[in-house]
């Protein structure tokens, strides 16, 4: 059921858990990722960044899939789905194309512009009964070509964004996209409640879940974040999945060339990440 995020959010807050958001990439990615959650009972968000959007040939293309994969496969659990570091012009096209819900991320803007346009967006998705999330501080690591080093945000600036009648707000604690490097300091616990103590018990949002200590998840949920975004983890398991079935040489028995062969254990190993997510935030049985 395609329903945009924030009941499910509110619901996390305050039942002290956190929401997976789990980005999309394809066919394969959609189907698993719904699947699992359904297997398991909880609510999802599914996150279209704009080069997968792009790739995927818009993001009309992935709302059509996603509401008719939704049907066919008979998922009753609520599934947003969300454009995950949208520009001001991505976020019009996908309320335009159907979305549930959009993040705009205004962080390279200075904080009057981002004010400015985080406003009109924000009038823009509740007319349209979407959900929003905008992020103060960006996000380290790189996505789409924005590279940020892993800021903290100031918790004056996330306060006069939460202000402005977003949802949720992605705010920077130390988090970074991709494979956190070896010598990261870990997640800013302090900005983190200090963060969450400013902006009147809003939903926040945890940028880069791949490869954050479980403990560091599980800290963070009991400090306000109720939505958790994973990406490269999922990638991961389906290359090596993937990389193991044709190392294996299986591609080359029978028909293992099929696409639906081929493409089969990566689909899985998605479901076991994804399933492994769903489990350490707590949402599972949260439908």
């Amino acid at each position: 059921m395609l329903v945009n995020a924030t009941n499910m959010l509110l619901k996390a807050r305050d039942g002290h858990y956190a929401v997976g958001q789990f980005n999309i990439n394809n066919l394969e990615w959609t189907k698993s990722i719904l699947l699992t959650a359904q297997e398991l009972n909880s609510p999802v968000i599914l996150g279209v960044s704009e080069g997968a959007g792009k790739y995927m040939t818009g993001f009309k293309t992935v709302a059509a899939m996603v509401k008719a994969m939704d049907e066919s496969l008979g998922i009753t659990v609520p599934v947003a789905l969300h454009l995950d570091h949208g520009t001001y012009e991505g976020a019009k096209a996908c309320v335009a194309a159907g979305f549930t819900s959009i993040m705009f991320d205004g962080s390279h803007y200075d904080i009057e512009e981002n004010v400015a346009k985080t406003t009109e967006l924000v009038a823009l998705a509740h007319d349209h009964g979407l959900s929003i999330e905008a992020e103060v501080g960006s996000i380290g690591g790189e996505e789409d070509g924005v590279i940020g080093m892993g800021e903290v945000a100031d918790p004056e600036q996330c306060a006069k964004i939460a202000s402005l009648g977003i949802d949720f707000l992605a705010a920077g604690i130390g988090n970074i996209h991709g494979k956190y490097p070896a010598n990261w300091k870990g997640l800013d616990f302090d900005a983190l409640d200090k963060i969450h103590a400013a902006t009147n018990n809003i939903p926040l949002v945890l940028h880069g879940g791949t490869g954050i200590p479980e403990d560091m998840i599980r800290k963070a949920i009991s400090l306000g974040v109720s939505k958790i975004n994973v990406n490269t983890e999922c990638q991961l398991s389906f290359a090596d999945a993937t990389r193991k079935y044709i190392e294996a040489g299986k591609d080359l028995q029978g028909k293992g060339f099929d696409p639906r062969k081929l493409l089969a254990p990566g689909a899985e190993a998605i479901k076991a990440t994804v399933r492994e997510k769903i489990e350490l935030f707590g949402s599972a049985n949260k439908a």
